[in-house]
Order: C-alpha cells, then sequence, then structure tokens
C-alpha cells in the first residue's frame, strides 16, 4: 500500500501494528491486546482523516496508484467470463486508453466504455494515462449505436484527466469527436448511465460523460478543468492548485448541490483501494437498480429525459 502525504499518521500506526505482530511471533509473547489497541487508533485515525478530506486530497485520493480502474470495475462485476472486449473504431486505429465491450451483470446485458489508465510505466504510456485520442470517442460512439441497435444499456465508467492534448489528435479532429459523441449521445434511444470512477476532467470526461443518470464514487472530482491546469493559467505556475481546487468545486457534494449529478456512490473507509470487491458490489448494485428503474421507458422517453436532464442545468438569458 502506497501512502499520501496527507495519510502518512495512518502509515506510523500501520508500521507500528506490524511490529507488534513481528514481536509477538518472534519472542512468544501474547500480544493481541496492543495490537487490538492499535487497530483501533487506525480505524479512528481513517475516520479523522477521511471524513475532512479537502478538495486537493480529494483530488489526490482520485488519482491514487492503487485505485481500481475500469478493467478492474468491469471484471469485478461482470459475470465470471463474460466480458467480451470490443476493439476499433472502424475508421483509424484502436485506442487503449479506451476500452469497451459487452458483459452481463447477474445475467444482464450491458455494454460497458472506460477510460484505463496503465499501473505500470509501460503501461502508463501506451494507454496515455488515461487521455483518449479521437479515435477512442469513435469507438466508444460506434459501441454506443451498437447498444442501441440490440436496446442494450450503456455504462460509461470516466477517469480521465482530460482527452489527449498531442498534435496528431488535434489533426485526427478531436474537437469535433467528442462534439459528435455528446451530440449523438443525447439521442441515443437506449439507457446511458455514467459513473465518474476516479478522474473527470473537461471534454475528455464529457465525450463519454451524458446519462440518463450521472453518478460520482465518493473519493472523485469532475469539473471543466484540473487544479493544476488552472493554476497555471491565473498564476501561471501550480503553486496555487489547492487554492484552484477549492474554487472549483469539484467534489462530489459540490456538484451534487449544484445537481450536476444525481447521486454519490460510497467507497470503503479511505477509498476503493482499500477494500476493491466492496467497491465494485455497490457499482453493481447502482447499475443493476438504474437499468431496472429504467427499463420501462421507451426509446423517446429515454431521450427526451436525458435531454431535459443537461438543459436544465445551465441559465440562458436571450
Amino acid at each position: 500500500m502506497e501512502y499520501l502525504s496527507f495519510e502518512l499518521p495512518i502509515k506510523e500506526l500501520v508500521d507500528q501494528l506490524q511490529t507488534c505482530s513481528l514481536v509477538g511471533e518472534e519472542s512468544g509473547v501474547d500480544v493481541k491486546l496492543a495490537c487490538s489497541q492499535i487497530e483501533d487508533k487506525i480505524l479512528e485515525k481513517k475516520k479523522e482523516i477521511y471524513s475532512n478530506l479537502t478538495p486537493w486530497q480529494r483530488v489526490q485520493l482520485s488519482r491514487h496508484p492503487d485505485r481500481p480502474y475500469a478493467l478492474d470495475y468491469i471484471n469485478g462485476m461482470a459475470d465470471k467470463g463474460s466480458f467480451l472486449e470490443l476493439h476499433g473504431d472502424r475508421n483509424f486505429a484502436d485506442d487503449p486508453a479506451m476500452v469497451g465491450g459487452l458483459l452481463t451483470l447477474d445475467g444482464q446485458k450491458v455494454m460497458v466504455i472506460g477510460t484505463q489508465k496503465g499501473r505500470t510505466t509501460k503501461e502508463r504510456q501506451h494507454r496515455r494515462f488515461g487521455m483518449p485520442n479521437p479515435e477512442g470517442y469513435r469507438k466508444a460512439l460506434r459501441l454506443m449505436k451498437l447498444a442501441e441497435k440490440f436496446q442494450i444499456p450503456v455504462v460509461t465508467l470516466v477517469d480521465t484527466p482530460g482527452a489527449y492534448p498531442g498534435l496528431e489528435a488535434e489533426e485526427r479532429g478531436q474537437g469535433e469527436a467528442i462534439a459528435r459523441n455528446i451530440f449523438e449521445m443525447v439521442q441515443l434511444k437506449t439507457p446511458i448511465f455514467t459513473y465518474i470512477i476516479g478522474e473527470g476532467a473537461s471534454g475528455g470526461a464529457l465525450g463519454i460523460g451524458v446519462g440518463n443518470k450521472v453518478y460520482m464514487l465518493e473519493n472523485t472530482w469532475y469539473t471543466v478543468i484540473a487544479p493544476e491546469s488552472c493554476s497555471s493559467i491565473l498564476w501561471r505556475n501550480w503553486d496555487h492548485k489547492e487554492d484552484a481546487a477549492n474554487a472549483l468545486n469539484l467534489t462530489p457534494k459540490d456538484a451534487l448541490r449544484e445537481k450536476f449529478i444525481d447521486g454519490i456512490i460510497e467507497e470503503p473507509l479511505g477509498g476503493a483501494h482499500y477494500d476493491p470487491a466492496t467497491a465494485f458490489q455497490h457499482l453493481k448494485t447502482s447499475i443493476l437498480q438504474n437499468i431496472k428503474a429504467f427499463s420501462k421507458f421507451t426509446g423517446q422517453e429515454l431521450e427526451t429525459q436525458r435531454q431535459d436532464k443537461f438543459i436544465a442545468m445551465g441559465q440562458f438569458k436571450g
């Protein structure tokens, strides 16, 4: 387990617990009571720290290197052996930063699409740290259209610092690809459920983020720009990233208050990486509940509800 700077008090207690257990094993002395007291202190410290996170600390937690990524959730939720990954945009190439395919959840067919980061240095480079190219968004749209054809619900898992900003992405129409996805998603006649499972930044997130229901996991963020980028624009450096995080209203509670999302998915204490199986189950439960709730709507009703939802977010003056 890796620890962030604000988690170091927890690490110190965990180290004490390991030392306590080791002393008991080597000396044969009964240290159960001492170890139990340290475990209680760890739980208290976790509750103290994680119940008072600042916006910037929540951003850090959303980027934790041990945090589950899209494929972890997919494989953790899917019925055994049911996930069939689909590749390519049928135009240019396959984008490893955008993954998707068919799976079943307790027998329910679902088309799942998500932005995928990497764990090792090589994999991070391969997947461009979860930043899709235009072909990634076009692949996502192809899978959504396929789901619409067969009336399969769509689930999108968002975890991206933004769309890839490289020259080749601009040459192949990055802005058009994202805009096309938004345009098509508001008209899709099958239910779409979006979940922010990590970072949700800018158009890179919106490219697969137009859902009938939009949720955020407890330790995630969702806003128009990353705090570091906002700081670099306003102050010409990254030194004010914490101030930017405070001003951007990027936490799940902020988004729910402003009605940008429909709910917050609870994570295990400390984050999804402490207990991935529980995090997978919470997400799976929400997906199945939404599929059941929206199964009674016609394609036109789904389209209208989705459009009304996003139109209601803005205020327009003539």
